[in-house]
């Protein structure tokens, strides 16, 4: 009873030096990038990024930042964002000595103990999967490749002539947003599964893919913001609150339709298959692998690229002289033999490469409105690292975690065929949430009729 007596009359003591400690390690955080600028109290507490992820805007809250404070601004005690090019040029480089931050891409995981392409910390892990999975992510064992993706743009197109064709009589407008994940998802299942989900035949989400995707990566940019991945990626807490295959909605949905189709797919022969499934299990993958990464192409690939297609439709359907422009060279191609001789008569990859203005939309659309603005933190290597930026050297402090500000970077002072499109509701074009860097859209409503030398 004495010595409890004893320590019971030190709390006070004790409590001091703890908290001692803690002010002492907050002091340490903060003047280790106490050179950088950055939002009030950001050097002490996460909350203003976590605040900036959390409201689905962070491309916005990043360029706010680096605008007000400058090329390298601080957003949390050990977190720093950058709008240069050239730094990021230099911290992706094939022998750079800056590595992935495990705060981002272990949060990354779909299934709690198995990491895919994306997710893989330990580098050299990671550099055996992406051998594995090369092959099946080239297309070099593909050979049918733009010839699945054509027969989809012509359903596509197939799609808006029966159902949405607008005339002088009557307007039917077309959510632009839907059909264009339609489209992707099509693409990617067909390449990935070897069929596709027929979204674009039956004019909706069959499998509830897309809706389901929207709900995981809602529920993801929140495990992202409030930092709680190392808790929910616990087994028995992710057995009790992760994804399962039993769930209507969400990843765990996602799961369940990917596993059928793999499970189907590993009792039959695949050397005379050519998609992505038959890739990874001739280069052996195992089932959760193969659910894990073609789990990561639904979601990466077809929103990302359907936000491509979104944003490059958007800013085409808001600047006439663009449009014009484009319209004017396609038909020329059209009118002079140089585009079109595929089957279906859908424009090849290579002829599209030869039309210059088409290929200066493409580009500038996304340079203005980025499809993707991950955060893909980079940590600094050991010992800390000079870098030059604006003709200035600066030093970045060992250990800290440096992402790439894609809006600002982007938009630097430094740079149709078929039918005729209009925007529905041109005051609110579509409904935008940034999923931790991966863009979501939806009702992106537009008016298309047929031009008059193609009906």
């Amino acid at each position: 009873m004495g010595l409890i007596s004893q320590l019971y009359s030190l709390r006070w003591l004790f409590a001091a030096i703890v908290l001692a400690v803690y002010v002492g390690q907050k002091i340490r955080t903060y003047n280790r990038l106490r050179a950088f600028k950055g939002p009030v109290l950001c050097g002490w507490t996460e909350a203003w990024h976590a605040w900036a992820i959390l409201t689905f805007k962070s491309h916005l809250k990043y360029d706010e930042v680096c605008r007000k404070y400058g090329t390298i601004a601080r957003v949390g005690p050990n977190d720093l964002i950058t709008s240069s090019p050239e730094l990021l040029v230099y911290m992706s480089g094939i022998r750079s000595p800056y590595t992935r931050t495990e705060w981002y891409y272990r949060a990354c995981r779909h299934m709690s103990e198995n990491d895919h392409v994306f997710s893989e910390m330990d580098e050299e892990k990671h550099r055996v999967l992406r051998q594995r999975m090369g092959a099946g992510y080239s297309g070099k064992e593909n050979l049918a490749l733009e010839d699945s993706v054509d027969t989809h743009v012509s359903e596509l197109v197939q799609l808006i002539r029966s159902k949405y064709m607008s005339s002088e009589f009557a307007a039917r407008p077309m959510d632009l947003a839907m059909k264009m994940q339609y489209l992707t998802l099509d693409v990617i299942s067909n390449i990935s599964y070897g069929k596709p989900f027929g979204d674009l035949r039956a004019d909706e989400d069959m499998f509830g893919v897309a809706e389901s995707a929207e709900v995981g990566m809602t529920i993801f940019t929140y495990k992202i913001g409030l930092g709680l991945y190392k808790i929910l990626q616990k087994p028995i807490v992710a057995r009790l609150l992760g994804p399962k295959e039993t769930d209507a909605s969400g990843f765990g949905r996602m799961f369940a339709n990917g596993r059928a189709i793999i499970k189907e797919r590993l009792a039959r022969d695949t050397e005379k298959r050519s998609d992505m499934i038959a890739s990874f299990i001739r280069h052996g993958l195992s089932e959760d692998e193969i659910l894990s990464e073609t789990t990561l192409q639904m979601i990466a690939g077809s929103d990302t690229t359907a936000a491509s297609l979104r944003i490059i439709m958007l800013y085409l359907l808001t600047h006439a002289r663009v449009y014009a422009k484009l319209q004017a060279e396609i038909d020329a191609y059209v009118r002079d033999g140089q585009i079109g001789s595929r089957p279906l008569g859908i424009v090849s990859d290579a002829e599209n490469r030869r039309m210059p203005y088409l290929q200066a939309v493409i580009k500038e659309g996304m340079r203005v409105h980025p499809p993707v603005t991950n955060m893909d933190p980079k940590r600094v290597p050991d010992g800390g690292d000079t870098v030059v930026v604006n003709g200035e050297s600066v030093f970045l402090p060992g250990g800290t975690n440096i992402n790439a500000a894609a809006w600002p970077m982007h938009l630097s002072k430094e740079l149709m065929r078929n039918f005729d499109w209009c925007l529905a509701r041109p005051d609110s074009p579509w409904k935008e949430a940034n999923h931790a860097g991966v863009f979501t859209h939806n009702d992106m409503w537009v008016l298309a009729s047929e031009r008059p030398q193609f009906q």
